[in-house]
């Protein structure tokens, strides 16, 4: 993405306290020397595996001020990915149209989406909560069959929750030219070429390439060229 970054899947982390080397870091970025923090930031997300929202998007300005935007995209994407914001989404729908790139629509249904990934776990536990105290609750009251048709209604609409709205993960595109085509070989139909901060929906797996979302429909892209984020 430009800055040398490991090429492997990014899922999130626990957050402690911040060293005293981070603590420097810190006051370096507040006085505008982003150059001589990032090293410090890079090493406790990269290294030490550990990284606040905060952080990330301190990387991401960081990096949009020295002029890298594909680092400042994914910063802001990791950043995103642990605690989704309609903010932080524009952000990166603005730096994208900066740079003609495509996978960051700017609509309210994407703006909908983001709210509903942004409290999809605590719903969840929610729903799973409620569907074990409805059990309990019926089996201890012995109730009668059309109460269970209530409740395999209810399991229904949790399985419709799980399905629709739980958040996929993403693929940047890494490297310049990263072909996309229309199977998982190197001989099958080409179909385009993406650009590095190029955002595609990662729909599963197979082999050495990703399935990702194309333009509404199915294309294959080489694991090697795509960062996943989730």
């Amino acid at each position: 993405m430009g800055a040398n970054l490991p090429q492997k899947k990014i899922t999130k982390d626990s957050v402690s306290s911040p060293p005293v080397a981070l603590q420097r870091a810190d006051s370096l970025f507040s006085e505008g020397q982003y150059a001589v923090a990032l090293p410090a930031y890079k090493q406790q997300v990269w290294q030490q595996r550990r990284a606040s929202p905060e952080l990330l998007l301190k990387m991401a300005y960081a990096q949009q001020q020295l002029g890298h935007y594909p680092a400042a995209l994914l910063y802001l994407s990791l950043a995103q990915a642990r605690e989704p914001r309609v903010r932080t989404w524009r952000q990166l729908a603005t730096l994208a149209a900066q740079h003609r790139l495509v996978g960051y629509p700017i609509t309210w249904q994407q703006e909908l989406r983001v709210q509903a990934q942004r409290y999809y776990y605590p719903g969840l536990q929610l729903l799973l909560g409620g569907a074990l105290v409805s059990a309990i609750w019926l089996l201890w009251r012995r109730s009668p069959r059309t109460a269970w048709v209530g409740y395999a209604v209810y399991l229904g609409l949790l399985g419709a929750y799980l399905h629709f709205l739980r958040p996929k993960p993403a693929g940047l595109v890494a490297r310049a030219g990263a072909a996309l085509m229309g199977g998982p070989s190197a001989g099958a139909a080409w179909l385009s070429t993406a650009a590095i901060g190029d955002r595609l929906l990662v729909l599963g797996r197979q082999d050495i390439w990703y399935r990702v979302q194309w333009q509404q429909r199915v294309a294959f892209v080489r694991e090697a060229d795509v960062l996943v984020v989730e």
